[in-house]
Order: C-alpha cells, then structure tokens, then sequence
C-alpha cells in the first residue's frame, strides 16, 4: 500500500519486479480511471467543473504514487548496499517538476499547520501531503548518497543542495518548531544540511564546503545542541586546516570592526562558543574542541587566553600534573619562564611524588631552566629525572634530556664561585652533549651548543670544527651559527675573515638579524682599528632603526601594542650609542662621546654599561673622582657587571698605593665571576707590580696575554 498526497490509497495490480519493470509500466490516468471507478463515487458530490477538478487531482495523485515507488524502492536498494540500482530508480524521479510542489506543500503545511479531521469538508487541492514530501526528500538524500559512494561527490552535492534549496524556498526565515513533529521532513533536513559540506569537501571544492556550513548556521534550522555543535566544530576545522582563505560575504558582516577578518579568526570566535556551551553544560565535553582551540590561539600568539581556558576547564577534564604542564607551555610561549617554572615545580614536588611522573613535564623544565644561567642547578635535576624516566629505546628524547643536561651544566660553571666546581661541571657539560649528540644523530642545536661550549672554554679548534658542522646541518640559513663561527674566528684574531663572514652573513638574514651582524661588522672594524668604516655602519645601523621606527609610528593601530620586535630595536640602539660613544672615547673627541652617551641614557637611563662608558670617559678626560662614582652607579644597577668592577679596580690604582688592597678585591671578585677576563687579569699583574711582587706579576701579565689571544671582539654568551 503506497500513500497518495491526497490521503487516498491505493493498489498495484502486481508488486514491482525491478526497476526497470518499474519505470516501464503504464501507470496513465485512464488506466486508473478505468480500475477505480468503483472505489471513487465523485458524481454525487461534484458538479461538471468539479469532476474536472478531481480529475486533474487524482493524475497529480497517481504521478506521485509512481514517484513514491521509486522512492521506496530505492531506499531497499541503498540499504540492501546495491548503490548502483538504487541510483538507477531515483534517476527515474523527475525531482525537477517535484521541487515546486514540494516547497508548496510545506508551506502548506506551516499555514494550516492543524491535520485536516476525518469528515471535514475542507480539501486543500494539488498540494502533497507532507508524508510524501517527507519521502521524496529521503530519496533525494539517499541519491545523493548513493552517488557518493560511487565516488561521484560533486553531483552528489548538487543533489544534496536541491534539499536545502527547496526547504529554504518555502522557509525563508527558518524551520519552525512544529514542523517535524509527525513526520521525517526535519530529520531528513537536517542530515542534508550536514552531509551537502561534507561531500564539498570531498569532491574538492572547500569554498562551497564552508559556504554550506554557514549556510546551516545562519539560519534557525531545529538542530539540537549536539549536533549544532558538530557542525560549528566541522566548519572551524575546515576554516583552520583546508588552506582556502574565504572570507565572510558582505550580508554576513553584522559585526562592524569585530566581524572576522579571516578564515583563523572566525574559527576562533566558533570555538570559543563551543567552549561557553561545554561550561555551560549545554553540550558534552569534547577534547577536539579545545585542541583545534589550542592551535588557533598557539599560531595567532594569543597564549594567555588559551591559558585561561585550560585553567577554567571543568575539574576532572585533566590531572593536576598535566594541567599544569599545559599551563607552563602557555606562560613559556608568551614568555612567562618563571610563571612557567614555578607550574613546573609543582610537578616535581611531594605533592605529586606518589602518582605517575610527568616526562614532559621534566623536559620541559629542563628546557627553560637551560635558557637561564640561574636556574641551572634547577635545570639539571629537571634534566636528571627525564634521563632516569626515558628508555634506552627512545633516543630522541634521551638526546634532549642530555641536551639540556648539558647547556645547564654550562650555566652552571659560568655562575660557579669555585674554581674546582666550575672545572667539574664545565667538563660535564662536554660530557652529557657528547652523549646528547650520539643518541640525536642529526640534531644541529646539539652541534650548536658543543661548538658554543667549546667556544667558551676557549677550545677554539673544536668550536670552529662543531659551529662547521651546525652550518652545514642547516644548510647555512642561521644566523646564530654565523655569528658564533664569526666569533670564533675573531677569537684566533683573524679579524679579516671574520668580518668577510659576517658580510657573507648579511646577504641571508632577515631584517632583525642584520641589524646585530652591523653591530659586530662595526666592533670587527674597530679591532682592525678602522674607526672611520666602523662609524658608518653604525650610523647604516641607526638609519635602518629610525626608518623602522617611523613606518611602525605612522601605523596607530601597531602603536596601541607593545611590539617585542620595537623593545629588541631600542637595545640595539642603545648598544650602537655606546659604542659610539667608546670609539670617539678613544679619538679623544669628548663633546662627540658625551652626546652620544646622553642618547643611550635617554633610551635607557638606569643602565649598567651606558654608566659604566659614562665612566670610561670621564677616565679618559682624567677626571677619575667622576669616573668613579660613574662605575659605582653602575655596579649599583647590577653589582656582578664585571666591567665596571675592572674599572672600579683601575681608578683606584691611579688614585694611589693606599686603595691597592680596595683594588685587589675587586679584580679578584671579576676574576671570580669571569676567569677568561684578560683584563682583569692585566691589572691584577700591575698591581703585583705596584706592591713590587714581580714575580707574581710577569704570571698574571703571561695570563693575560694568552687570554687575550683568544679572546673574542663580543662575548660567546
């Protein structure tokens, strides 16, 4: 029994067989005139231009019966997995003429939205009933699915788009509460508005996927929670990932100057709202939710808000150690290490002793403690409880441990007070890198840091022979790599080679990274003692600021914003300052040095070293009370500048026998603090001089000039 849009029914005189038997058989209006005249008793009830009436109904009604058929029997088709006949019998429903009708019918629908009782003289003629809309709609559906199982998605979607089109048509603002109520049309509806950006999106076409995904959600269309949720989740995802910029049309700019501006934003605003729903508790908490969030906020730099989310996550959604650890990868992002760290020790302490340990919580200690001189002791109990964690098996997370084991243990010898400790822990650094660099085969910041080691223990052949090796590893495109084995060579005072490197150098890095080599070109150019060319590249140095300074000022919004490249811009000016000031210190041009020494105070007035070359000028100009209490202003910044404390030492030397011990005490906290200083160590040999220890003093004077030998124009660290 088949349901006719009028309520009638009717029989077949024998089932269908197969489709094609289907879509063969004579199913004319006078055939069935002719075999249910007796069931239809219209004479009585109809004058002649109602009989017309009827009759023009009834051929409506049996054409939609045919149609319904196929319907039928293609849904047994699609289920019985027969993709092939099932499309056969839907191609055979002209959905084209159907369309109209059906978009009638269910306008019909919402207009008199009360089922007509039985016996009620009211009949709304050539218009279907909403069950068969309903049915039509699932066979539309099903086609399109059946297409795309035949790999056939791009008419598969145009398929699935004659659904929305013809629901949309006749609900323009919406489908009503009511409307699924006693039957599948909203059902239907709903898995076409789902499946349509899906086969896009198969078929290649990630425009129209997005734009259908929109189209679901512009629109109030009856979805429920959960699967409204899915489908804001689908288009986020493919705004995120499908590498098609699209942005929102013109109609859909109802936001003023917050609407989105691009395809990461959007994703990000549709997040965000699925967040609000999960804390609510209108949906169930999904973990893709908040990594897809992760990534959008991690590649927008956003991290403190993505740090607000995972610390307002529902208790019980993460454990304490892996919230925490989460915490800290956001902080050390924005560049909160000690935020970060302190997370992180919460991980390794008592509170966490009896659960499992958290390996990446350790590493990731270890990482940023490496990044800070003082926190290396932290560091390398960060880095020991890795190693013990991680299996031989994994070597790549073995070689990171030892990695940073070793790069702590170098803090830690820089900021060791003890001879003999520094001795232990400088040679335990080469030890864990050596390792770190057999077990990370291909790593070049291993190479890096053994070359940077070696720098700093003054093993010069090694150096040049690691910094070689990361260079080659990464193919000559870092500018670190560069500098240190600039460096390096400056250390065995090729002077000529290493600015020819550091030219070299030019040519491939970035804006930021040129400015530095112009600085260390400039303080080559000095040691070649050419302060002429060295004054010219400062000044190429200072125009390229000024010039970026000015194109950021004329951009207000970047003004609002404190942007860390303009911070790393006005230190480098205020280092080329300085060693301007120091070159005309030494040409003895002091109304030169002291308008330059000003500038660099009025970028940064509180600074160890711009007060520390006040002083060095004021040396110079003999005017060594002036001079003094310039380097004490400095040490009084930072006491451990050992500079000024070199300084301090010499003043007090020139200013008699009587501050001599004064002056010993202060070389030998530099040399404490910096052994490699060949100029404390210089005059720490006068000194002896001076107190007449001759013996002593031809020591220090051969340390010195050892020292100096390998000494390089900047410091390695």
């Amino acid at each position: 029994m088949l349901c006719a849009c009028s309520g009638e029914q009717f029989k077949f005189e024998e089932p269908p067989q197969s489709p094609e038997s289907l879509a063969t058989r004579d199913f004319s209006a006078s055939g069935l005139s002719s075999r249910t005249t007796g069931d239809w008793d219209l004479g009585s009830k109809f004058d002649d231009i109602q009989v017309d009436e009827a009759e023009s109904t009834l051929k409506e009604a049996l054409s939609l019966n045919y149609e319904e058929a196929r319907a039928l029997l293609g849904r047994l088709e699609f289920q019985r997995g027969n993709f092939d006949a099932a499309l056969q019998v839907f191609q055979g429903i002209d959905i084209r003429n159907l369309t109209p009708r059906m978009a009638k019918a269910i306008v019909g629908r919402i207009r008199h939205p009360k089922p007509r009782v039985k016996g009620d003289s009211y009949v709304i003629l050539n218009v279907m009933s909403l069950h068969s809309v309903s049915l039509l709609t699932e066979a539309i559906l099903l086609k399109a699915r059946s297409l795309g199982e035949l790999g056939r998605f791009r008419e598969a979607a145009k398929e699935c788009k004659v659904i929305l089109d013809t629901v949309e048509l006749a609900l323009p603002k919406g489908m009503p509460g009511e409307i699924g109520e006693d039957c599948k049309l909203q059902e239907m509806f709903h898995k076409a508005l789902e499946l349509l950006p899906i086969l896009w999106t198969k078929a290649g076409y990630l425009e129209e996927a997005i734009t259908a995904y929109r189209r679901a959600l512009i629109k109030p269309w009856n979805l429920d929670p959960e699967r409204l949720a899915g489908v804001q989740k689908s288009l986020a995802c493919t705004l995120l990932y499908c590498g098609v910029e699209a942005s929102l049309p013109p109609q859909l700019q109802v936001w003023g100057p917050t609407t989105p501006r691009n395809n990461t934003e959007e994703a990000i605003l549709l997040l965000l709202i699925l967040m609000k729903k999960v804390a609510l508790k209108q949906i169930k908490w999904d973990p893709e939710v908040m990594d897809h969030l992760s990534y959008a906020l991690s590649v927008t730099g956003q991290f403190e808000l993505l740090a607000n989310h995972f610390e307002q996550a529902i208790p019980g959604l993460y454990g304490r150690a892996e919230r925490w650890y989460l915490l800290a990868l956001c902080y050390s992002a924005c560049g909160q290490n000690e935020e970060a760290l302190n997370l992180l020790k919460k991980v390794a302490g008592c509170s966490e002793a009896r659960n499992k340990p958290h390996f990446l919580s350790f590493l990731l200690g270890a990482k940023l403690c490496s990044l800070a001189t003082a926190h290396a002791h932290e560091g390398i109990e960060f880095s020991r409880k890795a190693i013990d964690l991680v299996s031989d098996q994994c070597e790549h997370f073995m070689g990171q441990a030892h990695k940073f084991l070793g790069v702590c243990y170098s803090g830690a010898a820089r900021a060791s007070i003890s001879d003999s400790e520094r001795t232990v822990f400088q040679r335990e650094s080469l030890n864990s890198l050596n390792h770190a660099a057999l077990n990370g085969k291909g790593d070049p910041d291993v190479m890096f840091s053994l070359g940077l080691e070696n720098a700093v223990q003054r093993n010069l052949d090694a150096a040049f022979s690691h910094t070689m090796k990361y260079s080659g590893m990464v193919a000559g495109s870092s500018v670190k790599g560069w500098k240190l084995l600039a460096l390096v060579v400056s250390a065995e005072q090729r002077f000529n080679d290493a600015e020819a490197i550091v030219d070299f150098a030019l040519d491939e890095a970035g804006r930021r990274d040129q400015l530095e080599l112009l600085r260390l070109k400039a303080v080559l150019q000095v040691a070649q003692e050419h302060p002429k060319q060295a004054i010219e590249t400062y000044r190429m140095l200072l125009a390229s600021v000024q010039a970026q300074r000015n194109s950021k000022a004329n951009n207000l919004e970047q003004g609002k914003t404190i942007d860390p490249e303009a911070i790393l811009d006005r230190n480098l000016e205020t280092e080329a300052w300085r060693d301007l000031a120091g070159i005309y210190t030494k040409l003895n041009l002091w109304p030169d040095a002291e308008i330059c020494i000003n500038k660099a105070k009025l970028i940064e007035f509180y600074s160890p070293q711009s007060w520390h070359t006040t002083g060095v000028l004021f040396e110079g100009q003999s005017k060594l009370k002036e001079a003094l209490i310039s380097f004490s202003v400095s040490l009084s910044i930072e006491p451990d500048y050992v500079p000024s404390i070199v300084s301090t030492a010499e003043v007090l030397m020139k200013l008699g026998t009587g501050s001599l011990p004064i002056a010993r005490s202060f070389l030998m906290n530099a040399l404490r603090l910096e052994p490699t200083n060949h100029e404390a160590w210089l005059n720490l040999g006068q000194l002896s001089k001076m107190e007449g220890s001759l013996q002593q003093a031809a020591e220090f004077f051969q340390a010195a000039y050892e020292l100096q030998l390998s000494a390089p124009v900047q410091s390695f660290v």
